[in-house]
């Protein structure tokens, strides 16, 4: 028997709403859930509240006629459009016509119904427009996927391609995670290049960290499937196999686990070809179902990031060999020193707290346990956040940037944010938000100002270590939205508000409060892309006023 279909009818006739529901009942392809409406008014609320297959209508209801409905329906704009079968009891072809105009999928005359042509009519009806969704989602991961192909190609980055790659692909495919490998010969190996054994490296994640790895059946699969050489096949075979294959396998818990699996294949046009590595989609149960079309995708995608991971090492080649080179050791020299001094706090961190719990965590009662696995969370946080933000900053950098406008409520948007960061907050910080002025009509880039509000909350939490009021007052008038974020935190030295908003720059009072100083310069280049203004007015222990100045529409 098939799943069970909801279908809705709206006529005001109780006797004909039995007969249609003794009629779909009694269908014996098909099982039905009825709901039933006896105005229009009725019926469109139901279709709000509850899922629906398909809609019974009878052409007069009494608060409104059917192709009013029609009409009402569309403008409800509902997430998939719902197929509409129009009841009548007058055999009018221009009835039918309006109808089928207006949205119906198909008429029917009530005195010449039988069941089996209403049971075949809702049939057809329902699966119909369930092919079409399916083609609409086939058409709309297609072009997800040239999104993502576009996006895995912008950059020549190589760490930035592999995690655009599968960050984009664990969404696109709703699978648990994605994986690049980074196929090599084990340095510890001292056995000939002939027969030295393969390993992998994971390179770079999306999704659960739960999911287990499955390193050792990668390198079997590849070993069976491509007889590599350090990587190295003819082009023939790899050609003939270098498809996604679908594994099934246990892990160690005895739990089957799906995965997708594909080579990378570099020089893939040429005689021979080189495996680099090896993406991975993974589901953490066998019950996924991987369909043809995801299996494409993920091809095709596998292709492009080849593609993109091949112009990178041709990028990195050639720079070696550049007079850029050097600015670009200067500018590495910079970003890696920085960031290897910002990230040894939280790494030592994180490591205290994981090695206390492997050693001693037996002996730890729960709130202990809590207390540090809290540490290793907030501890990532802060990592990811610094390379989130470095990445931010190198969209700034290399004028990738994108203003893209759109009007949106600006209390509701303040609000949330404000919300989410009181669940930050220790119990020495107060948060509070007021509004003044008129803030309606501003347009605006969503991310761009997230990361303005988010940054600035952050500062003035991170640079008030004795805790104190935060105040968030957004203010707007004809022309404007003016917001400030005032803090009771150490303020600013007079000697350094001159390099406030500069790349890496951080004050000289900060002592050991972690940070790589990029927030300020991304507020700025935010505020810059909305043609606003940021000012900054702070006294050393005194705290610190940011004052943000944005035109409700950029001319």
């Amino acid at each position: 028997m098939s799943n069970v279909w909801t279908l809705l009818i709206a006529d005001d006739c109780a006797e004909d709403r039995e007969v249609y529901r003794e009629y779909l009942l009694s269908d014996p392809h098909q099982s039905y859930q009825i709901l039933e409406a006896a105005s229009a008014e009725l019926g469109l609320a139901l279709c709000q509240k509850k899922h629906c297959d398909a809609i019974l209508l009878d052409f007069r209801l009494p608060d409104m006629s059917g192709l009013e409905f029609l009409d009402e329906l569309k403008q409800q704009k509902l997430p998939v459009p719902l197929p509409v079968i129009m009841l009548t009891g007058q055999g009018d072809e221009r009835i039918a016509v309006q109808a089928i105009k207006r949205g119906a999928q198909d008429y029917l005359v009530k005195q010449h119904l039988q069941p089996d042509v209403l049971q075949l009519t809702v049939r057809n009806a329902i699966q119909q427009s369930h092919l079409q969704k399916q083609f609409s989602k086939i058409q709309e991961r297609q072009q997800l996927a040239a999104a993502v192909a576009l996006r895995i190609r912008q950059s020549q980055n190589l760490e930035k391609i592999v995690q655009t790659a599968v960050t984009e692909m664990q969404q696109l495919l709703e699978c648990d995670r994605v994986v690049v490998y980074q196929i090599g010969a084990n340095p510890d190996d001292n056995r000939s290049s002939e027969s030295a054994k393969l390993y992998l490296t994971k390179l770079c994640e999306a999704g659960s960290s739960s999911c287990a790895d499955a390193i050792e059946l990668f390198t079997s699969f590849l070993r069976d499937n491509y007889q590599p050489s350090f990587g190295e096949v003819e082009g023939a075979t790899t050609l003939a196999k270098a498809k996604a294959s679908i594994i099934v396998a246990r892990n160690r818990k005895k739990t089957q686990q799906a995965y997708l699996l594909v080579p990378i294949l570099l020089n893939n046009q040429e005689k021979s070809a080189r495996i680099w590595g090896l993406l991975v989609a993974h589901q953490s149960s066998n019950q996924r179902q991987w369909r043809t079309e995801e299996v494409e995708i993920f091809n095709q995608l596998a292709e492009q990031l080849a593609v993109a991971i091949q112009q990178s090492e041709q990028l990195s080649q050639a720079l070696m060999v550049s007079e850029t080179e050097k600015q670009l050791n200067a500018f590495k020299s910079q970003l890696v020193s920085t960031v290897s001094h910002e990230y040894r706090t939280p790494l030592a961190s994180i490591l205290m707290a994981a090695t206390t719990l492997k050693q001693h965590g037996y002996k730890l009662d729960e709130t202990k346990h809590q207390q540090f696995l809290q540490i290793i969370e907030d501890k990532a946080r802060q990592m990811a956040q610094l390379i989130d933000d470095l990445l931010v900053i190198e969209k700034f950098e290399l004028g990738k940037a994108k203003f893209r406008p759109l009007p949106f409520e600006l209390l509701q948007f303040f609000s949330d944010i404000i919300e989410q960061q009181r669940q930050t907050l220790s119990d020495r910080h107060e948060l509070t938000f007021k509004i003044t002025g008129n803030t309606k009509g501003f347009w605006g880039d969503g991310q761009l100002l997230r990361q303005i509000l988010v940054n600035l909350l952050s500062n003035a939490i991170k640079y008030s270590p004795n805790g104190g009021n935060i105040e968030v007052h957004l203010m707007g008038n004809d022309s404007h939205i003016i917001f400030n974020v005032i803090d009771q935190g150490i303020g600013i030295p007079i000697e350094d508000k001159d390099r406030l908003f500069q790349l890496f720059s951080r004050g000289s009072n900060i002592g050991s409060i972690a940070g790589m100083g990029l927030g300020l310069a991304i507020v700025k280049a935010c505020v810059q892309m909305h043609g606003g203004n940021i000012t900054v007015e702070s006294q050393e222990e005194q705290g610190t006023k940011v004052t943000v100045c944005l035109p409700k529409r950029l001319s």
